[in-house]
């Protein structure tokens, strides 16, 4: 089965052709990937302008589908089936790739499964990995989403804990703007840590007991929140600021300041990841989304498997950020399952997993 993949959740334009293969042990093989990236359109705004985005997916998905064809040696009919992100994302951008789908779907006669953003995010794991030790804890960390859960079964994904406020991806961006740093801030931040000096300033942590009001059920043990730890970084600005008299940091403060708030991330990021593994009995953890491919949570997470009887899985930089190559692999999924869309599909902006 060769699935045709789509994904405009935000502000990349993705393509991508997955295939079903006959190994048990990897179910999956990428035939392409092709992501069209608007990262210059919406640096000058210092964020993404839903509007800019939703236009730029119109101009881009024709192109980058028919590359994505083209670099996996297939034509239109050589595809089995389609799979679209359906939610959740900005409504304008994800309505582009949904109505390409649908349309595709129903002039090639081929089947269509709506799949749901963070579902390709966790099945990134599998797509780079393989079948993975389960049950399975995933983090899910990306600009909108911190989110952990756990994954008894291959394709059945169970809530633990979700950020009260901002999601980490959101915190290193607004920190990057308030120390004057560029647009998108998390990949400036993190090449600016490696020359700082992670101690410099011990960032307080946030550890949740209260239960979160909106879902009273779950354990708030595995809750995040940020918000406290970006106030602290924007007092601590604002005390240095004072006290130098002057607008702007020095260049060897700033690199400690993303030191040591990358450090209090990703310090929290993993220590819930292993809490949680630790208290379900998980025998893997997965970490995906496009905070995934921060140089320090990639190499903290893995040095902490390898000190510790959970191995972790993190998919390559390729497949951490937004594409669609985990929309198909989460299609391929669906389509196993019989969970085929129905014809009035649409885009659903705060779609729950």
């Amino acid at each position: 089965m060769l699935v045709l993949g789509l994904e405009t959740s935000c502000d990349e334009t993705a393509a991508a052709l997955v295939e079903q293969t006959a190994d048990a042990s990897r179910p999956w093989r990428m035939r392409s990937n092709v992501v069209a990236s608007q990262v210059d359109i919406h640096r000058e705004w210092g964020g993404v302008v839903p509007e800019l985005a939703s236009r730029q997916h119109v101009r881009d998905i024709c192109g980058v589908v028919e590359r994505a064809l083209a670099d996996g040696g297939a034509t239109w009919q050589d595809v089995d089936a389609l799979a679209v992100t359906q939610g959740p994302g900005l409504v304008g951008s994800l309505l582009v790739g949904v109505s390409f789908a649908k349309s595709a779907a129903w002039a090639l006669k081929k089947p269509l499964v709506a799949v749901h953003h963070l579902a390709g995010h966790i099945e990134s794991i599998w797509l780079e990995h393989g079948r993975i030790p389960l049950p399975a804890i995933v983090l899910v960390v990306s600009g909108g989403h911190t989110s952990l859960y756990l994954v008894p079964e291959e394709g059945r994904y169970q809530l633990l804990g979700r950020t009260r406020d901002d999601a980490a991806g959101e915190a290193y961006d607004k920190v990057a703007k308030l120390i004057g740093l560029g647009y998108p801030g998390g990949p400036i931040l993190d090449r600016l840590a490696g020359d700082g000096n992670d101690m410099a300033i011990n960032f307080p942590g946030t550890r949740l007991t209260s239960p979160d009001r909106n879902a009273p059920e779950r354990d708030a043990r595995f809750d995040f929140s940020f918000s406290g730890l970006k106030t602290s970084v924007l007092r601590h600005v604002r005390q240095r600021q004072a006290a130098l008299g002057a607008e702007t940091l020095p260049p060897r403060e700033m690199a400690d300041l993303a030191a040591s708030f990358q450090r209090r991330v990703v310090d929290t990021l993993i220590e819930r990841a292993f809490a949680a593994a630790h208290w379900h009995g998980a025998k893997a953890i997965g970490i995906a989304g496009g905070v995934s491919a921060n140089s320090r949570l990639r190499r903290d997470a893995l040095a902490k498997a390898a000190r510790s009887d959970i191995p972790v899985f993190i998919p390559s930089l390729a497949l951490s950020t937004d594409n669609a190559a985990m929309i198909a692999a989460a299609g391929i999924r669906l389509l196993d399952a019989g969970r085929l869309a129905p014809a009035d599909l649409n885009a659903a902006a705060s779609l729950p997993l």
